[in-house]
Formats: C-alpha cells, sequence, structure tokens
C-alpha cells in the first residue's frame, strides 16, 4: 500500500498547528513560573516605598580632593599605540583615563558638568597634553558620558579613595 503525500496546504497547516501548540506550552509555563516566583519569592517584590535610596559601590567611596575643568577623549587611533604609561594595553570601550599627576591605578569619578552623567574611570595613562584640559577619557567613556561627538565637556574629577565601611 502506497502512502500519498500531504498536500502543500496540510503540510503547512501541521507545521502551524505543531508550533501552535508549542507556542502555548510555552505560554503555560511562563505563566507557572511567574506564579511560582510570586509565591516563592515575595520578598523580592517592591513595597513601593519612594523614599528609599538604593547605595551603590560608587556611593560608597570616600572623596579625598576635586578638580573642575575640561575633559577630552583619546583612542587606540589618537594614542600613537596600544599601550598605556601604565604598561596597560589601552582599549576604546575601557573605563579608563589619563591624568597629567595622580599616580597610576587611582580611581576618580567623573561628572559631565552638562547632563549630570557621571562615571567611575581609572587612571592609567599621562596627559592630556592639551592646555586647558585636565584629564584624558577614552572614547567609550565620552560616549557613555555624552560629549563623545562634541569632543571636549566642562567635568567635574573627584579623587576616590578607600570603600567606607558602615562599622
Amino acid at each position: 500500500m502506497k502512502v500519498r503525500p500531504a498536500t502543500k496546504h496540510q503540510g503547512f497547516q501541521r507545521e502551524i498547528n505543531r508550533l501552535n501548540t508549542m507556542n502555548l506550552t510555552r505560554n503555560y509555563k511562563s505563566v507557572a513560573l511567574a506564579i511560582a516566583g510570586v509565591i516563592l519569592f515575595p520578598s523580592c517584590a517592591t513595597t513601593g516605598n519612594a523614599k528609599s535610596k538604593s547605595t551603590t559601590k560608587a556611593d560608597q567611596y570616600a572623596v579625598r580632593s576635586v578638580q573642575q575643568g575640561k575633559a577630552s577623549w583619546y583612542s587606540v587611533g589618537t594614542n600613537s599605540g596600544t599601550r598605556t604609561a601604565s604598561g596597560q594595553r589601552l582599549s576604546n570601550e575601557a573605563a579608563t583615563a589619563a591624568h597629567k599627576t595622580l599616580p597610576m591605578g587611582t580611581k576618580v569619578r567623573v561628572t559631565n558638568q552638562a547632563n549630570g552623567k557621571s562615571e567611575i574611570v581609572t587612571i592609567t595613562d599621562r596627559g592630556p597634553y592639551v592646555r586647558g584640559r585636565i584629564i584624558d577619557l577614552t572614547i567609550g567613556c565620552a560616549e557613555r558620558l555624552g560629549f563623545r561627538h562634541r569632543g571636549v565637556a566642562p567635568v567635574k574629577v573627584e579623587v576616590l579613595g578607600h570603600l567606607m565601611t558602615n562599622d
């Protein structure tokens, strides 16, 4: 006895039915997981207390000194090589910067005063070598702080000390 092959329409209909069954099963599983999450982990739900402020690791650093001035950016293409003064390989996306006098490895919080965005970076290079600028950031940092296209931005540089403890 020969089995007749299915017509195109029947083949498509079978595939649609199979996919619908899979999607329905996925939906049931998602609902079940959501219900289980609410039952098993009720403490994870927020209470809506607007007065609470979460503290991040960045908020716990002690500020040792503050400088204000202009920041610019540099990249692998503008650095005349891929190594920094500290010997580390320069990465365009890394949270690193160049400063004239701060020791290598110093952590600083750089805040773009034009828009309030800030990022903690590590000093790994020397510079900038342009009068009036106090720090050179990688191009990735400049993008995240919102001044890559402008090239230069007014910034506040906070030199950070050790993490504060809650003892």
